[in-house]
């Protein structure tokens, strides 16, 4: 049985001008709602793993959904919200006019996160028990049809392969961080 866990393509939301955190939060909703940038080209490796598989999910926002149906255009995937990515923090209110670059507040964003801040968004131990269910539900589709691939996030992407790993799944110690980047686990 394998699971395959797949990071969605590049999105065409490329806005990257300074902003202030509370404008970040807007700029996270334009980029949950733009799709992904079709390449020349795929990784042959990814190409090859998800035409293998039985069954295709994705999460149900834009940039994986479009990002399963570039690399497989026949395939009929199955979108579920249960796969969608974390999600990052709101700041207080000290820090609104300061302004950065958005890959900036993501990444302060993420560390405060990883670090237990989650001010109106999902806590990194809930994140982990929702890529305990979702691991589960891969499991499961993986024992029926042998075969499964998820085009999914990165970071629950990641939280899933750790949970895969606990459960006895083999496979690389970390996901891949490309743009439809392709990690297998079996068991």
């Amino acid at each position: 049985m394998d699971i395959l866990l797949i990071r969605h393509g590049k999105s065409k939301f490329t806005e990257n001008n300074r902003i202030t955190c509370k404008e970040f939060k807007n700029w996270v909703e334009k980029y949950d709602y733009n799709g992904v940038f079709e390449e020349p080209s795929y990784p042959s490796e990814t190409l090859k793993k998800i035409s293998s598989a039985n069954i295709v999910i994705t999460s149900d926002l834009k940039r994986s959904v479009e990002s399963a149906k570039l690399l497989n255009p026949k395939l009929k995937a199955i979108s579920v919200s249960l796969f969608r990515e974390t999600e990052l923090p709101a700041l207080s209110r000290k820090l609104l006019d300061l302004k950065l670059k958005p890959s900036n507040w993501a990444v302060i964003l993420r560390c405060l996160w990883f670090c237990g801040y989650s001010n109106e968004c999902e806590s990194l131990n809930n994140a982990k028990r929702r890529a305990k269910k979702a691991s589960q539900l891969l499991i499961d589709y993986a024992r029926k049809h042998k075969s499964v691939a998820l085009v999914g996030h990165g970071f629950f992407n990641m939280l899933i392969a750790k949970e895969l790993q606990r459960m006895g799944w083999k496979g690389k110690r970390k996901t891949s961080t490309k743009h439809w980047g392709c990690t297998i686990y079996s068991l």
